[in-house]
């Protein structure tokens, strides 16, 4: 990357324009429009970066953590995705015409009745054009950037071994040219088959052809099976793969986001560790797959649940684990990696893990509530599960009204938040209503006391007369966006004349050009200034719910034109620009795109 301009101020844009993700459920990888791939973990997704160039020192004249594949002179180039599948295609040119294109995937296909999907990259070039010069260079680092692996030659295979680590690219390209990084012009296509050091049973074109074709099929049925709306399908089909590449399919769990320490903004030293599993952002992911009928990531993610609830016992569940149940996710700064455009830190890990966050009981129970009442299912919800989540909601009960750091993670101070108390009365709500359904009336009717108790004493909190609004915390006055979300949990009506009253507050004070900021009072590290992308389809939610049906669909439009070139988002947008930033893409920002277009779309039946 180009050393930015110190005397102009700091960057625009942190680079996410062109950069699409690609990704089989073991591991996951960022590629650019240009060839290069500027960040991938092995062999999972909160792995050590083998390529680590997003997050590398500015200009370094031999930069570690790289695979480039680019056209000599290259002027010109363009990223999009085959459709309906994970599969990347770039076309790169140059200024006398020559062209290549760059097909990057990882396998996923159903291979002799089991799911396959190795710890492996595949990248195709093909001649598109003229007689293109290619270079290839591939710098594998471990340590996160520390050290550069060292090479090994092989007659199909280019080894990058130590003590401690071992990958192999297999080739039916001269495997010298991949060593010394040398130019040659490309007469035919050839296949890099990035994998662990281990011998191919056949050769690299063989691997890539029938790995291509079996991915592109599995993509294309698993697209066929999504109950999607009639608007908006290709934008609906691009949220929900993405958010299956944000699936650990190894135990279920989904990741806030396969990235770490892309800064919220410029400058702001907001960058944090997103490649771990928050119950709360994995609810609301599961919850969007669950509307386009794609169960199986609920049914895997309830999996990894129930493990973590098992594991913890009676300690208090944390907001965050990793994503194979790991409780610990202490927080480092690495000093090898200078960050997005040199704007650091580089962090490891996350230290929301030490936090209170009460919402995540309701979190847990609202996960697990529709497999008690969706019939598709192999393993529904029976009475043995109803009671473990009775156990969770005995621990609800009594923190609803206790402070706690809240959804936006506040490191330091601690409120009775409004959002926290809600998702602790769905945690009795839903009960009740499970109860129900099992035909458990006397518990069904224990939780729903409960529920109502909780519900007139948090209305009461949270309404501020002096305002004439909800709060975002009990005997408060300030409000956040997170409001917006109260009609969907439940707790009362779009259209109750106190959400009403809350949505213009929130509109006037929160809103930003056609975008939501999170809150507006300052924090852990001064002022706000971007918008939190999903906040702004929350209000295009309300805006729906309100009756304002036109002006959401106006929104609806505005938020998806600042998607980059491959229909990605990630967690923050500058209301100004309209350049993306923060973790990336970001599972809370696509579960945005799905569940407004499901709301705002018109009906199949009234157009077909």
């Amino acid at each position: 990357m180009d050393n930015p301009d110190k005397s102009a101020g700091p960057p625009r844009s942190a680079t996410l324009a062109d950069v699409g993700v690609v990704g089989n459920g073991q591991i996951t990888a960022l590629v650019r429009a240009d060839g290069g791939v500027p960040w991938c973990c092995w062999p999972r997704p909160d792995g050590d970066p083998i390529f680590c160039e997003l997050l590398s020192p500015p200009s370094r004249p031999r930069s570690s953590g790289v695979f480039m594949i680019s056209v000599v002179g290259q002027t010109a180039c363009e990223l999009r995705y085959r459709r309906n599948t994970a599969i990347l295609e770039s076309i790169a040119r140059d200024a006398r015409g020559n062209a290549i294109r760059i097909i990057t995937w990882c396998p996923r296909y159903v291979r002799h009745g089991r799911l396959y999907r190795p710890a492996m990259l595949v990248r195709r070039i093909e001649p598109v054009s003229g007689r293109p010069t290619v270079q290839i260079k591939v710098r594998p680092t471990a340590d996160y950037g520390a050290k550069a692996l060292p090479v090994q030659l092989g007659s199909h295979h280019v080894r990058f071994i130590d003590a401690d680590h071992a990958l192999r690219i297999t080739t039916d390209s001269p495997v010298s040219y991949i060593a010394e990084e040398r130019e040659f012009v490309l007469e035919r296509p050839i296949d890099l088959v990035l994998h662990d050091d281990e011998t191919l049973m056949v050769p690299a074109h063989e691997v890539a052809d029938e790995s291509l074709r079996a991915t592109t099929r599995y993509w294309e049925e698993w697209v066929r099976g999504l109950a999607i709306p009639f608007e908006w399908q290709a934008e609906t089909i691009r949220a929900a793969v993405t958010l299956q590449l944000c699936t650990y399919d190894d135990n279920g769990s989904v990741l806030a986001a396969p990235t770490t320490s892309i800064p919220e903004s410029a400058g702001s030293g907001r960058n944090w560790d997103y490649r771990y599993c928050w119950l709360r952002d994995a609810y609301f992911t599961v919850q969007a797959l669950n509307r386009l009928g794609a169960t199986g990531a609920m049914e895997a993610f309830l999996r990894y649940l129930d493990d973590v609830v098992a594991r913890q016992g009676e300690t208090p569940l944390q907001p965050v684990y990793g994503i194979t149940g790991e409780a610990d996710l202490s927080e480092r700064s690495v000093a090898t990696l200078a960050g997005v455009e040199g704007m650091g830190p580089v962090r490891v890990g996350n230290l929301a893990y030490r936090q209170r966050q009460h919402d995540v009981y309701g979190s847990v129970i609202l996960a697990s509530t529709q497999t008690f009442f969706d019939e598709r299912l192999d393993h529904p919800g029976d009475l043995d599960q109803y009671q473990r989540l009775e156990a969770l909601g005995e621990r609800a009960v009594p923190l609803f009204d206790k402070p706690d750091a809240g959804i936006w993670e506040f490191r330091g101070s601690e409120h009775r938040h409004t959002f926290s108390a809600v998702m602790c009365w769905a945690a009795c709500d839903r009960l009740a209503r499970i109860g129900l359904r099992l035909q458990q009336h006397e518990r069904s009717r224990y939780w729903r006391a409960r529920a109502d108790t909780m519900r007139a004493e948090i209305l009461k909190r949270a309404w501020n007369d002096k305002r004439g609004t909800l709060s975002a915390s009990f005997d408060d006055e300030v409000i956040d966006a997170s409001l917006l979300l109260l009609p969907e949990l439940g707790i009362l009506e779009w259209r109750d004349p106190r959400f009403i009253r809350t949505l213009e507050a929130i509109e006037g004070e929160l809103r930003v050009g056609d975008f939501l900021l999170r809150y507006r009072h300052p924090d852990d590290f001064g002022d706000t200034t971007n918008a939190f992308t999903v906040c702004s389809f929350w209000w295009a939610n309300a805006l729906a719910g309100t009756g304002r049906l036109e002006e959401a669909r106006a929104l609806f439009g505005k938020l998806l034109a600042v998607r980059n070139c491959v229909g990605l988002l990630s967690e923050h947008v500058d209301p100004t620009s309209g350049a993306l930033w923060g973790n990336f893409p970001q599972t809370y920002s696509m579960v945005g795109i799905i569940t407004t277009a499901g709301r705002l779309s018109r009906r199949w039946e009234d157009e077909v």
